[in-house]
């Protein structure tokens, strides 16, 4: 993307009329929309201010950014975004016909709210909603894994997950399933019953569903639900969210996962922009690379693309990157020395175990033995 500065006048009267410029304060923008603090000098940039100018940022691309953007990913097809490093060729790299990304978070975090407005946005569907959410009164919980086509196109080179939500009292059954599904794949209507669902015998898989590799994990985070948890020192939530983003199995690479906050329209713009500074500090991340704030598509149909391009243009963005970022992962494909030098390690490991367990049996035999000697 660009680098652009917002701060003269000509570039602010170019920025979206309809959007949502919350961000905007008085305490930081003048009446006429301007910064107060001149931020051409990159290096005197406040964390703060970087937010605002990322923010900035935005908005000054959605408008005709959005689009786009939209065309790319519907063009998209894997390993588009792939670069040649290494000395070898695309063709000898292990690309998938489908990139799998899979959305993970804490529950009620806003997981399937985000894919219901993926699809408003990225698959012009209006307000249908495709995926059940937790919002409101409702305790629905996703048992199943969800694949969704957000684009609603036949040709989509892309995939999306909806996954169940990790419960923040037993994070390490979920961390383990989490793991699960990064190294073993996912698959269309997968179980997620924990050992302490009433329902959880009953987990059958349906196997003619294509069994897909997870090429990139995003997080998605409450950002209402962070703010409580700052303001009362009760970081339970926090702890778990970072025990979730740090998790090895996630990061595939040096690069950090995408984090999505969501629900931040429900505090205060001033609540919003601290609490993404503190989640980031906590998190060890930068404030704007790799974080996006989105507030989700309700129940209630709120923000419908057209009323709200820079969070529409922000959630294609965060798509769009988590893509750049699967293509950077690729793997070279496995030669027949790589499979022999793997069956070799394997018949290794066999003898080694048998020899393991014949000493120990053989141990365990010479202790009575012992025993007799002594008397």
């Amino acid at each position: 993307m660009r680098n652009i500065s917002f701060s003269d006048e000509e570039q602010s009267d170019i920025l979206p009329k309809t959007a949502t410029l919350w961000w905007r304060t008085p305490q930081d923008f003048d009446e006429n929309g301007h910064l107060k603090v001149d931020i051409s000098d990159l290096s005197k940039l406040t964390p703060r201010l970087k937010i605002l100018r990322e923010m900035e940022r935005l908005a000054y691309i959605s408008t005709e950014g959005l689009e786009d953007l939209r065309h790319k990913l519907i063009a998209y097809r894997a390993g588009d975004f792939w670069l040649p490093v290494g000395g070898l060729k695309k063709e000898d790299m292990e690309i998938a016909p489908v990139i799998t990304i899979v959305l993970v978070g804490l529950c009620a975090s806003g997981k399937s709210s985000l894919v219901n407005y993926m699809y408003s946005v990225l698959g012009r569907s209006g307000l249908i909603p495709f995926a059940q959410t937790s919002s409101g009164n409702s305790h629905y919980t996703t048992m199943f894994l969800e694949e969704h086509n957000v684009l609603r196109s036949m040709r989509s080179g892309f995939c999306v997950y909806d996954t169940r939500g990790l419960d923040t009292n037993d994070m390490i059954e979920g961390l383990d399933e989490v793991s699960t599904w990064m190294t073993r794949g996912v698959r269309h209507n997968q179980p997620c019953f924990r050992h302490d669902d009433y329902n959880n015998n009953n987990k059958i898989t349906n196997k003619r569903y294509t069994k897909r590799n997870v090429d990139c994990a995003i997080i998605v985070a409450d950002l209402s639900e962070i703010n409580k948890a700052f303001i009362s020192g009760d970081l339970k939530d926090v702890v778990a969210l970072k025990s979730l983003f740090n998790n090895s199995s996630i990061r595939k690479s040096n690069e950090n996962p995408l984090l999505i906050l969501t629900h931040g329209d429900t505090v205060s713009a001033e609540e919003r922009i601290n609490s993404r500074l503190k989640i980031c500090e906590f998190l060890g991340i930068p404030e704007t690379t790799g974080v996006y704030d989105v507030a989700c598509l309700t129940e209630q149909g709120i923000l419908p693309e057209e009323s709200d391009p820079v969070t529409a243009f922000a959630l294609t963005e965060a798509v769009y990157r988590s893509l750049m970022q699967s293509d950077r992962n690729h793997q070279p494909k496995k030669k027949l020395k790589d499979w022999i030098m793997l069956f070799l390690t394997w018949i290794l490991c066999c003898i080694g175990a048998f020899f393991a367990i014949l000493a120990n049996f053989f141990s365990k035999c010479s202790q009575p033995h012992n025993k007799k000697l002594k008397y």
